[in-house]
């Protein structure tokens, strides 16, 4: 846990980050929660992101993937999603998520797959496809998100860090 992996971003939007100082791959981590749960993104665009989460230390008492960590990757991937979509220029902040859980995992890895199902100027969807090792569904979760102005929220650049 913790440690640094390469996340696949459009260089353009690396050069744009970078032109502002900010670390992206940082930025659009899972953060402190999905560190703890060892939440790994593999690739971020605003027409797809992907990420991976083990059953191991994520589950409920009865030994299967709890749900609610299913809800956290799930918000993880379509918030990336959001932010990818909405630019420097925006911060994402989840307003609606749901979740349906169709089968159970014991073991492995799931991964999780966001697209958009709409993109607009102040509020995204999307869908998040979870699946276990044999490609099996494991949930789908669809994310909704408002988009809000940077210079709306206190801090400016500095609240894309704590987004």
């Amino acid at each position: 846990m913790g440690e640094q992996h390469a996340v696949k971003f459009p260089q353009e939007v690396l050069d744009e980050y970078a032109a502002l100082g900010i670390d992206l791959p940082a930025l659009f981590s899972a953060g402190d929660l999905g560190e703890r749960m060892d939440i790994r993104i593999l690739e971020a665009s605003a027409d797809r992101v992907v990420g991976t989460m083990p059953v191991k230390g994520n589950t409920q008492p009865y030994g299967l993937l709890h749900g609610g960590a299913s809800a956290v990757l799930a918000e993880t991937l379509g918030s990336i999603g959001a932010m990818m979509h909405g630019g420097i220029s925006k911060i994402a902040v989840g307003v609606d998520l749901n979740c349906t859980h169709h089968r159970g995992a014991r073991t492995g890895v799931v991964t999780g797959v966001a697209t958009p199902v709409h993109r607009g100027r102040s509020t995204t969807t999307f869908e998040i496809v979870i699946t276990d090792e044999q490609d099996k569904r494991i949930c789908t979760a669809r994310l909704t998100c408002l988009l809000r102005d940077v210079d709306q929220v206190a801090g400016g650049a500095e609240a894309h860090a704590q987004a």
